[in-house]
């Protein structure tokens, strides 16, 4: 007996069926971060503008300098992950000879990453880039006192969206296209309401126009803080809670933008109540929002559980927001995103009636057994099943392979 036979035939006796759990996973598509590829640099001329809060550590050799690098690292990275999936990419990452400012932006300076998706039967996924430009040096965009500024980033914030609509209908596949600003104070302010209310608009502002949700899907997404923004942060959970719930968006849920002792897996069921899509962007911080890659940690597991639990899978769009630039980057992808398969995986592998059966008659002495004895069976061998059926590999043969292409690209300057 195979030990995958032997791992189907341990989950039956729990009455749990593993064929049903890795048809389920094949259909769970991620969004993998672009700029995981070339720590958050992007392809734009650049003027001498902050990085806006966003920060990559380290100078490990390999970083994706142009975009045909980037593609390149992205469609090995690709072919070692399980599955067929989609990209999620930053406005910054356009592809063109041109030097459009933000608010000139187009959908032809894309249609390079519109094309190789096609090609390679990948989605996409888009955001705003309202960091890592003059403009927003003040920590200040759609919430800027200044009307001008504000304007040129509702700007860019609408020709995102038309940009995001063009990539979801040219690739039949409805595109995320997700706003995050950093807009804060690193010191207490006098006015939050009058910030908020700027914010607002601004928001109205770029999604005055309708699109088509076959085509593009709006979301936002909220932070608890940081650097230069440690006291006050326009765009909280709270503020995009109540807009994502009236304006009837996406709400963007990041691990990383929370208190550290705030669990995120515990806000699912209740922001489901209100709104009728989430966006997640799977990360783990430490201390604050660092944006490391992924583990098989314990909050991983709860948030994949949680999803499952729910039946939360067909309502939330999973993507990864996570950059380490100490390690090869093509490994924090590959890693990275399996660790997601592999958590959403093991909550699949879970008996949930028997679970809730035990919950749901205060039985909490039996939940208890179940779950941690639940810990001990073979998972292993059914995702080694899973890849083998997908053609990518395990173990010491992925390790080769990581470390090959790594070698492949080290030389980079």
């Amino acid at each position: 007996m195979s030990q995958y036979e032997s791992a189907r035939a341990a989950f039956a006796d729990w009455g749990v069926e593993t064929e049903t759990a890795i048809e389920r996973l094949k259909d769970i598509a991620i969004s993998v971060h672009c700029w995981q590829g070339d720590d958050v640099v992007g392809f734009e001329a650049k003027s001498g503008a902050s990085g806006g809060g966003i920060q990559a550590t380290g100078n490990y050799p390999g970083r994706a300098r142009t975009p045909d690098e980037l593609r390149a690292d992205l469609d090995f990275a690709f072919s070692r992950i399980p599955g067929r999936h989609r990209l999620n990419l930053h406005a910054m990452y356009m592809d063109t000879d041109e030097s459009p400012d933000r608010d000139a932006i187009e959908y032809r300076h894309f249609t390079p990453w519109v094309d190789w998706a096609r090609d390679s039967g990948l989605g996409l996924d888009f955001n705003p880039t309202f960091f890592a430009h003059a403009k927003a040096d003040d920590n200040l965009t759609l919430a800027h006192p200044d009307a001008g500024i504000r304007d040129f980033w509702i700007e860019h914030g609408r020709r995102t969206r038309e940009i995001a609509a063009r990539m979801g209908a040219e690739l039949g596949s409805p595109c995320v296209n997700n706003i995050w600003v950093p807009d804060g104070m690193k010191d207490h302010p006098i006015d939050r309401m009058a910030a908020r209310q700027r914010l607002q608009s601004s928001l109205d502002a770029i999604l005055a126009d309708p699109q088509d949700r076959a085509n593009m899907l709006d979301a936002v997404e909220s932070k608890l803080f940081g650097i230069g923004v440690e006291a006050f942060t326009v765009g909280s959970h709270e503020f995009y809670l109540g807009y994502a719930t009236r304006r009837g968006t996406l709400l963007c849920l990041d691990m990383g933008h929370f208190h550290p002792t705030e669990n995120i897996a515990d806000k699912l069921s209740s922001v489901a109540l209100s709104v009728d899509e989430i966006l997640l962007h799977v990360s783990r911080p430490m201390r604050w929002d660092s944006d490391h890659v992924i583990l098989q940690s314990d909050d991983i597991l709860a948030m994949a559980q949680e999803l499952v639990a729910c039946d939360l899978l067909g309502r939330t769009h999973i993507g990864l927001d996570f950059f380490d630039a100490t390690i090869s980057r093509t490994a924090a992808w590959v890693i990275g995103t399996r660790n997601m398969q592999k958590a959403l995986l093991r909550a699949l592998l879970l008996p949930m009636d028997t679970l809730k059966g035990a919950e749901n008659a205060l039985d909490f002495s039996r939940r208890f057994m179940l779950t941690e004895e639940l810990k001990d069976l073979p998972y292993g061998a059914v995702w080694a099943e899973f890849c083998a059926r997908m053609e990518v590999p395990v173990g010491q043969a992925l390790i080769a392979d990581l470390d090959r292409y790594q070698d492949s690209v080290a030389g980079r300057g």
